[in-house]
């Protein structure tokens, strides 16, 4: 089997697991799930821009640090309703990014709020790898 024909199959593969968990509640990790996303946009996720993507604002009134703060190993609170968001950060909640499901259904969610879109999986997997190395 050639590099590249490895490359594409798994790529194709991890893609594959991720659309057919986020159809149901299948348990991850967080970073089966940046792999996956990230198997889908055919790039490597970086955590340099998923820090940029988290803390900038996109055209719209909040960023995702306007909730979940600009350090999301601790608690956040919601901008508009002020309840409080139990951390995002995988070291700091061991639930986080555990089911895909609940992934998916936030990711649409949030990014509707502050980028007017869903989220792209290149987008999902640079945000996953910024706050899998964040530490409690």
């Amino acid at each position: 089997m050639t590099p590249r024909f490895r490359t594409t199959a798994s790529a194709l593969l991890a893609g594959l697991a991720l659309g057919l968990a986020a159809t149901s509640s299948l348990a991850a990790t967080p970073a089966e799930m940046a792999a996956a996303y990230s198997a889908q946009a055919g790039t490597a996720a970086s955590a340099a821009r998923g820090q940029e993507f988290f803390t900038s604002k996109h055209g719209k009134d909040w960023s995702c640090a306007s909730c979940h703060t600009s350090t999301p190993t601790g608690q956040g609170k919601h901008a508009a309703t002020g309840k409080l968001i139990m951390p995002l950060a995988p070291a700091a909640n061991a639930e986080r990014f555990t089911d895909n499901a609940k992934t998916e259904k936030w990711f649409r969610r949030n990014c509707n709020d502050v980028v007017g879109r869903e989220c792209t999986p290149g987008e999902k997997a640079d945000v996953l790898a910024w706050l899998m190395g964040l530490k409690k």
